[in-house]
This record gives C-alpha cells, sequence and structure tokens, in this order.
C-alpha cells in the first residue's frame, strides 16, 4: 500500500497529530480517519480534538462520519466539572485532615484552585478511551504547539499535585498510628492510588512507540520548519516517537510564475533542514490544493497524491529550472502587496493585541507593526511581547530575543518571557521565605507535616497563573512608564480566549489568599510572599482596566482566507467583547494573487468569496488585505511590511 505508514490499520493505538497552528493538523487528522474508516469498515475508530477552538466539524462541512468513526470534541471545563462532582468529597476530606484551614477556606480554594486539571482531564479521556479497547485506534486532533507540549507534560505536572494531597494525608495516618495502633486506607488513599495508576499508564502510554506516536504537520517555511523541528525534539527528549511527518502545502512544479517563486522558497527552505528534518522522521509531501479540503470527498482523497520527499542531503529536491524559466526567475522579493491599508495605532493607544488562528501571521504582522511605530513615531517607547508558548519573535526578526527586554531599535525593545520560568521563581521566593519562617521557630516543636503542606501550597494555583505571571512582568513596564505601548503577539486563539478569562479567576484566587493570610497571620508570617502577591494583583488590575478601554486597548484580528479561520474569528471575537476588548482592525493574510494558471485562478475565487464571507461576518471593522509573497524575516523586510500595512513607502 502506497502512502504513509499512520494509514495503516496496524501499529499504534494512538495517533496524535500536531504542529504550529495553521499548517493543517485538523485537516490531516480528520483526512487520516476517514481515508482509515473507509479502507477498513470493520475497525472502529475514535478522533478526539483537545484543541480549545475546536473544528472537526467545520472540516466535515456537515456531513456524517462514516459508520465506525466517533468524532470528540473534548470539553475540558466540562471534565472538570465532572471530575470535581464525582470527588469533591474526597478532596475536601482530603485537604481538613491535613490543614489548618476552616471548612469555608478548603471549599473555596478547592473551587478555584486545581491546578491544570481541565487541561488533565482531556488528556485523562483519551487514555481511558485507548484502555476502554474499543476502537482500533484513537486519532488526536491537538492544540498548537506550545499546548500540546504543556498537555503532553501534564502526567508529571500532576504526580506533584498527588504529592500534595499524599502528603495533606500523612499527618492523618501518622497520628492514627501513634494513637491507634495501626492505619487502614479509606476512601481518600484509594482515590490518590487510583489517579496515580491512571496517570502513570497514561505516562507509559504517551512513550510507548509501538502503542503510541506523533505525526508533526508542518510547512516548508522557514519559521514554521523551525517550530516544528523544537517541537520534534521536545518530544524525542520526553520519549515520544515521531517516526513520519507531513509538510503541507507544497507548490507544483509549473510555468506559473507565482508557483514558480512559491514552489523555489520552499524547495529552498527544505533543502536547508533537510538533516533536521531527517532527524524527524521520514517526511512525506502534501501538494497545495485549489480548494481548502472541507466534506468527506475532499478529505479522504488528500492522501491519494501524498508522496515521499526524498532527495539527496542538504541539496534542493528539485532540479534546475529549464533556460527559458531562468530568465523569469529573480532574487525572491520581500515585498508583499497590501491593499487598503490600515490606520497605524493613535497616540492613546496603549496595548494593541494581535490575535488571530494558528499560522495566520500575527507574529510577522506584530513584528512589522512596532518597527513602522518605531520609524514613525520616534517620540514613542514601544515593547514588542509574545504570550505564545511557542515563541517566535526572535526567529521572525532573526535577532535574540529573550525574558528581558532586548534593543531592536532606539524606541524598540522586544521581549519574549518563559511563563514556566516565571511561576518557578514565585515558587522559589515562596519556598526560601517560608525556609526562613519555620526556621525561626522553636526547634523543640515538630511542623514535620506543616511544613511540607505550605512548601508545596502553590501546587494549588489555578491553571494559567504562569501566563497571566509572564503577561503582567511586561505590562508593569508599562504601567511604571518605562514604554508608551506594548504590542501583544498574543497565543493562537482558543488559549487567547482563556488567557482573557483568566484575570477574574486568578483575581478570585488572590482574594482568597489574602483573606487566608489576614485570618492566620499569627500563624503564617511571609511578608514578602504576600507583597508578591500584592504587586501581582496591582498588575491584574491594571491590564482589567486597559482590556475596558476601548480608547487605550485594541484588537488587531489576523485571519486567512479559510472556512475554518472565519469560524475561529467569530468565537475570538465573541471573547474579546466579553472582556471588553474591542476588534479595531482585521488583516486578511495569504490572499492569492490571480495568477495565469489554474491552481492561482481558483484559489484567487476561493478568496474572493471568502473576504465577502469575513466582511458580511464583521461589517463594521475595517479589514487590510495581503496577498502572499516572500515571508518577510529581520528587521529591514519587516520595516518595509510595516510601511505598507500603514500606508507609508511605494
Amino acid at each position: 500500500m502506497k502512502g504513509p505508514q499512520f494509514l495503516r490499520p496496524g501499529g499504534a493505538r494512538l495517533l496524535l497529530f500536531g504542529g504550529k497552528g495553521g499548517v493543517g493538523k485538523t485537516t490531516c487528522a480528520l483526512a487520516t480517519a476517514l481515508h482509515r474508516a473507509r479502507a477498513h469498515p470493520a475497525d472502529p475508530l475514535l478522533l478526539v480534538s483537545t484543541d480549545p477552538a475546536h473544528s472537526l466539524a467545520d472540516g466535515l462541512a456537515g456531513e456524517a462520519p462514516p459508520p465506525n468513526l466517533r468524532l470528540e470534541e473534548l470539553d475540558a471545563a466540562a471534565g472538570l466539572a465532572a471530575f470535581r462532582a464525582a470527588h469533591g468529597d474526597q478532596l475536601h476530606e482530603i485537604a481538613r485532615r491535613g490543614t489548618f484551614l476552616d471548612d469555608r477556606d478548603i471549599d473555596r480554594f478547592l473551587a478555584l484552585s486545581l491546578p491544570g486539571l481541565d487541561e488533565l482531564m482531556a488528556v485523562l479521556a483519551i487514555g481511558r478511551r485507548v484502555a476502554e479497547d474499543r476502537y482500533r485506534t484513537v486519532l488526536v486532533d491537538t492544540a498548537p504547539t506550545g499546548h500540546t507540549l504543556r498537555l503532553l507534560a501534564l502526567p508529571s505536572a500532576m504526580r506533584r499535585w498527588l504529592d500534595l494531597l499524599d502528603t495533606l494525608l500523612a499527618k492523618h495516618r501518622y497520628m492514627k498510628e501513634v494513637f491507634q495502633g495501626r492505619y487502614t486506607p479509606d476512601e481518600p488513599d484509594r482515590f490518590i492510588l487510583d489517579l496515580a495508576a491512571e496517570i502513570t499508564a497514561l505516562d507509559q502510554l504517551l512513550r510507548d512507540p509501538e502503542r503510541c506516536r506523533f505525526v508533526p504537520v508542518t510547512l516548508a517555511e522557514t519559521l514554521v520548519l523551525e517550530e516544528t523541528i523544537d517541537l520534534a525534539r521536545a518530544l524525542h527528549a520526553g520519549g515520544i516517537a515521531t517516526p513520519e511527518l507531513v509538510v503541507n502545502r507544497l507548490y507544483p512544479d509549473s510555468r506559473c510564475l507565482t508557483c514558480t517563486a512559491a514552489r523555489t522558497g520552499q524547495q529552498g527552505c527544505l533543502a536547508r533542514y533537510a538533516a533536521a528534518l531527517r532527524e524527524i522522521g521520514h517526511p512525506w509531501g502534501i501538494p497545495m490544493q485549489p480548494a481548502e479540503p472541507r466534506g468527506g470527498a475532499a478529505l479522504t482523497a488528500l492522501w491519494d497524491e501524498a508522496t515521499p520527499i526524498e532527495h539527496p542531503p542538504d541539496s534542493p529536491a528539485t532540479s534546475p529550472p529549464p533556460p527559458e524559466r531562468v530568465s523569469q526567475q529573480a532574487t525572491p522579493d520581500t515585498r508583499i502587496e497590501v491593499e487598503a491599508p490600515s490606520p497605524a495605532p493613535g497616540p492613546d493607544q496603549r496595548l494593541w493585541l494581535f490575535g488571530g488562528k494558528g499560522g495566520v501571521g500575527k507574529t510577522t504582522l506584530a513584528c512589522a507593526t512596532g518597527l513602522h511605530l518605531a520609524a514613525t513615531a520616534p517620540h514613542r517607547r514601544i515593547l514588542l511581547f509574545s504570550s505564545d508558548p511557542a515563541h517566535s519573535l526572535g526567529d521572525c526578526l532573526a535577532l535574540p530575543v529573550g525574558p528581558e527586554p532586548t534593543q531592536i531599535r532606539r524606541n524598540l525593545a522586544a521581549m519574549e518571557v518563559d511563563a514556566q520560568g516565571e511561576l518557578a521563581a514565585m515558587r522559589s521566593a515562596y519556598g526560601e521565605e517560608l525556609e526562613g519562617f519555620f526556621a525561626a521557630l522553636s526547634p523543640n516543636l515538630d511542623f514535620t507535616f506543616d511544613r511540607r503542606v505550605m512548601e508545596q501550597m502553590l501546587d494549588f494555583a489555578p491553571p494559567g497563573i504562569d501566563e497571566i505571571a509572564a503577561l503582567t512582568r511586561a505590562l508593569v513596564l508599562l504601567r511604571q512608564g518605562d514604554y508608551d505601548l506594548f504590542v501583544l503577539d498574543a497565543a493562537p486563539s482558543g488559549h487567547l480566549i482563556r488567557l482573557l478569562e483568566l484575570p477574574e479567576l486568578i483575581d478570585d484566587w488572590l482574594r482568597a489568599m489574602f483573606e487566608l493570610l489576614l485570618k492566620y497571620k499569627e500563624t503564617l508570617r511571609i511578608p514578602r510572599f504576600a507583597q508578591r502577591l500584592v504587586r501581582l494583583s496591582r498588575d491584574l488590575k491594571f491590564l482589567r482596566g486597559l482590556l475596558d478601554n476601548p480608547d487605550q486597548a485594541g484588537l488587531a484580528l489576523v485571519a486567512i482566507p479559510a472556512a475554518l479561520a472565519l469560524e475561529e474569528s467569530r468565537e475570538l471575537v465573541d471573547a474579546c467583547n466579553r472582556a471588553g476588548l474591542e476588534p479595531r482592525h482585521l488583516f486578511l493574510n495569504l490572499l492569492t494573487p490571480r495568477g495565469a494558471c489554474s491552481l492561482c485562478a481558483a484559489q484567487a475565487e476561493r478568496d474572493k468569496n471568502l473576504v465577502a464571507a469575513f466582511a458580511a461576518a464583521f461589517p463594521a471593522v475595517p479589514r487590510t488585505r495581503l496577498y502572499r509573497g516572500a515571508p518577510p524575516r529581520g528587521p529591514a523586510a519587516l520595516t518595509t511590511l510595516g510601511g505598507a500595512l500603514y500606508g507609508v513607502g511605494d
């Protein structure tokens, strides 16, 4: 049988598709599930989506899947609610036995602070589907790169949480043994043991190459390939196998100048990364489609055109162009055609947020905007910041960018904060102060169990506090007046929606923490940590104030001409409206210039219809159209793009 190994029924019980947003993960996952379901109608299959911005149903365009294929879009929040309903009593009893908190404090923290459990419920649900043995294979359409890695790391993170629960019970077990001579495990003990066993089984499944395989999906573009390589290396470090990968949307050999220029760029890019791609797995190429693959027939046929990418090491896979075309090829032009340029952010704007589906060009447009404003408004101090766990500002700028502001221009700095690092710093500061607190207590008192509980207390922080801590660390520079304008390259749609909803949840958690520290101030004295929480609360209030002020904060929505991008844009705008953040402009990116070949003509017609659909969906939002060209990289090319975006230059 021709085609990738993952199309065949043997082998892995769990097959995950992942990569940077916008590369076609959902399309490849759906196409694989449909291909296998129709080729092997006796095999029951399950296709699951863990992406908060689900699009399986959209990909099928309203059609029903084959009888042997079931689709499931996991609702992490609903899974967490069910978990609380089923195990809330055990959690309450565990906390009551092991802390000095009263019932009201326990109930409040358990309602606010089950860290990462919403995402863990989604991962555990996948493990259960495999363990049920009802399906020949469970296929998974994962969230974009940064959040996929976070999802796959959850089993290890949750072991720390289970250690905390076990620590809470340890004091109770000890007291029972001292006063009753023995301890008999009961329901809370069994709850911890059962959950620990399930997490261990999931971890073993993910790291078993015979049962689990990950298929990276990528594009032949520099930024996408670099992110894919980083993803694969992280997966390999965690013991997760990637025997094959998919390079999507490859341009055909053609006499069309538009297609030829695109193909030349793709082949050169693949040649530069040939060695790294070989380390990932065997690459398969899928050609650019005239129309977006939607519906059963188009998706099932997708793999018919898949071909192995075979070429000599580190050299282009194509032969030199024929003589009649050599004269038509020139050095790639980094200029991008722009129609209806956007007004630049006004002088009162303090937060300009670029949001949209993964892979639509948010990072590129954010960088171009920052450079343009730095050149045209030299009196304004601008900070370009990324909240995407899979940072790519440095790759786009072709400059090193880290957790401290890096000067790009005299009045422009860029910054990529490590959210996990910020949370680790908070934990470290808390641990050091706690160490001093217990060291000052009388050596004749035994606080062994209470100390262990307090040391692990931050494990009850709500999910997303790391992202908020990272974001507010940058915002404090704006609040203090170090910068006048904050240009934010946001995470893909589903996780930006979550980020917009986090301030209220974390604000509730902070209030609970403050009440706790005041209530038990004679018992627990950690003033420096309390001050850190006060600063976080102040920064959070500043963020909420910005989001609520349309004169100071606005959303620049970025999208591509695709039906799925339109649906995700609607969901994102609804979430932004709920958070008080208004969409101020729409950038429709990667439109196809009308060319002479049938492929370009078909894509241009499709784009025209989708541009009209976006106009109907967002009639009050001004729109700028950008056509495909060589991806701009580095300050010079991005500055040129910025001038075109905002109507400056030729």
